[in-house]
């Protein structure tokens, strides 16, 4: 008998009311018992996860890149992220940002999915309305990517169809088999009752249990099976490989011999040459283009006399050059390892251009890539004699799919925010005030020319080395402009010159040497630069926003 009458045993009812309206809704699904809560998520997340794998697969076999609902959510978050959060994942992840991104999405991906688990278990309508508005808002993800159209919706609708009665039919097996799990684990015992059993039929609870475990586990491995078969009949980068294996062979690509005396090879310092597996890649492309020589085009369109448009065979009919270029990243914090210098084959731009006759009021060119990510370029900067070029080739291959196959721009002298555009599909002749480009938009400069700068390659920063001569080497650059002295400073002291290497081209960087005398101690190391035409690389810090990172590279290394 209770000792005190005027206190009701906790979960007894009140005045015939539920003592507790979160138990009442649980209760819709299954008797009183509260399902799990990791349970519950795992049912969401097994549903969603379904439901993107299905997507995929439909998507697959559409052929429809622009389907995929992960890629679509992939470019538009690179699309809308503002130029701050942009630049510090470069600066964090450097060339895995696009990793970091996929891995990010999926941890979002998976909160949403348990959310909705857990909104199902508690009002079935609510769960399920919510999922309607998530496939409403994906589809309508899809649906603003550049590109696509009705069709490319039926994936994500797919998908959806499919989720949605599984996510209630396993949170369903996710209460069934619940019985006292965490969230009943915490429970008094007069809240079962005295008769000395834990509510439901035990034996019953752990069929359920099972049943629940397995099919959440099934529906996850269909899920994973489905999108790895989506990708592989939808993957069309089998077909472009097999187009790039063929240009090898019928295009004149040259072998990417080092030149004698560029590179001073140095221990452990970056080559001259800059291996196409090596070199940085840092683009908005969450999901590669993936175009073949025979489906692309080139559109040169705006203030010309005559629009113009070239198919691949066109292109490389008017002539190929091999020039060496170093193109750079305006996001290369000062030391970096956002650049890269190779052998490119391909046509001047100066010539494309020639055939539409720009007209003289343009100042710019507005380059699109298949993506629809662009940049504006000065117009001066294709047409003034540099080497600016629509590549083919990158150091005697063609084109890597990673770095713009089947056609990319490479422009000397500009950071690639600017000028890199890969996959390029559209030159728009115009004037700078009429367009906004990507990166612009995201509070970056409007014609990024690069500055001059260094750094130390070897030793390498905090490393321990014996006392005597230490060699001392890096490279430095001012593409366009050329390097024509680098000095290093020990602890604060004196500027003393270091060896160069040779002097190819103006457009690539120049590595350099500095026998150091070692002593004994901690030793603060620093190198600056100087062009050709006279400008000494700066001392004052900068952050690479909004227009590139200035400073010089110091290091610190212990002499034992």
């Amino acid at each position: 008998m209770n000792a005190h009458p005027n206190v009701d045993a906790p979960g007894a009812p009140q005045d015939g009311r539920p003592s507790n309206g979160r138990r009442r809704n649980w209760s819709r699904l299954r008797g009183s018992a509260a399902p799990s809560r990791r349970w519950t998520a795992l049912s969401g997340v097994a549903a969603i996860a379904l439901g993107i794998g299905v997507a995929e697969l439909v998507a697959g076999a559409m052929s429809r890149a622009a389907a995929s609902p992960i890629a679509a959510v992939g470019d538009w978050f690179i699309e809308v992220v503002p130029g701050w959060l942009a630049d510090a994942a470069i600066s964090l992840f450097g060339t895995a940002d696009k990793l970091a991104l996929g891995f990010g999405i999926a941890v979002v991906l998976s909160l949403i999915g348990a959310g909705a688990g857990f909104l199902t278990a508690w009002a079935r309508p609510a769960g399920v309305a919510a999922g309607v508005l998530l496939v409403g808002v994906a589809a309508s993800v899809v649906a603003s990517r550049p590109d696509t159209s009705g069709t490319d919706l039926v994936p994500m609708l797919v998908g959806g169809c499919v989720a949605l009665p599984v996510l209630v039919w396993l949170v369903g097996r996710a209460v069934a088999g619940s019985g006292n799990d965490d969230d009943r684990s915490g429970r008094s015992a007069g809240e079962h009752g005295s008769s000395g059993h834990d509510g439901p039929d035990s034996a019953g609870t752990d069929v359920a249990r099972r049943v629940f475990l397995r099919s959440a586990g099934g529906i996850m491995a269909l899920a994973v099976a489905a999108g790895a078969v989506g990708r592989w009949i939808g993957g069309s980068r089998g077909v472009v490989e097999a187009s790039r294996e063929e240009l090898a062979v019928d295009i004149d690509l040259p072998s990417p011999d080092v030149p004698p005396g560029v590179d001073l090879q140095v221990p452990d310092a970056e080559p001259w040459r800059t291996p196409n597996e090596d070199f940085y890649r840092i683009d908005t492309a969450f999901q590669l283009p993936l175009l073949t020589p025979e489906d692309w085009r080139l559109r040169i369109r705006g203030l010309v006399e005559q629009e113009v448009e070239l198919d691949y065979d066109a292109l490389i009919s008017m002539g190929l050059v091999d020039r060496w270029v170093t193109l750079a990243c305006v996001s290369n914090q000062v030391g970096g390892s956002l650049i890269g210098n190779a052998l490119w084959t391909g046509v001047p731009v100066a010539d494309v251009l020639a055939l539409a006759r720009p007209l003289a009021e343009a100042d710019a060119v507005l380059s699109t890539s298949h993506d629809g990510w662009n940049c504006g370029t000065p117009l001066e900067a294709l047409t003034d004699g540099r080497d600016s070029l629509l590549a083919v080739g990158m150091n005697g291959e063609p084109l890597p799919v990673e770095h713009g196959f089947p056609v990319r721009m490479v422009v000397p002298g500009l950071y690639g925010y600017v000028s890199a555009t890969k996959w390029v599909v559209e030159l728009e002749v115009s004037r700078f005030d009429s367009f906004d480009a990507y990166w612009t938009t995201r509070g970056w400069s409007e014609r990024g020319p690069i500055k001059v700068s260094s750094r130390i390659d070897v030793p390498r920063h905090q490393a321990r080395v014996a006392a005597g001569t230490v060699v001392v080497a890096g490279s430095a650059w001012a593409q366009n402009r050329g390097i024509e002295r680098v000095e290093v400073k020990i602890d604060g002291g004196g500027w003393q010159s270091a060896d160069l290497g040779a002097v190819l081209t103006d457009d690539t960087w120049r590595q350099w040497a500095f026998a150091w005398e070692a002593a004994p101690g901690e030793h603060a190391l620093e190198v600056r630069a100087t062009t050709a035409d006279g400008e000494e690389q700066t001392g004052v810090v900068a952050q690479p926003a909004p227009d590139g990172a200035t400073g010089w590279h110091r290091i610190s290394v212990n002499v034992a």
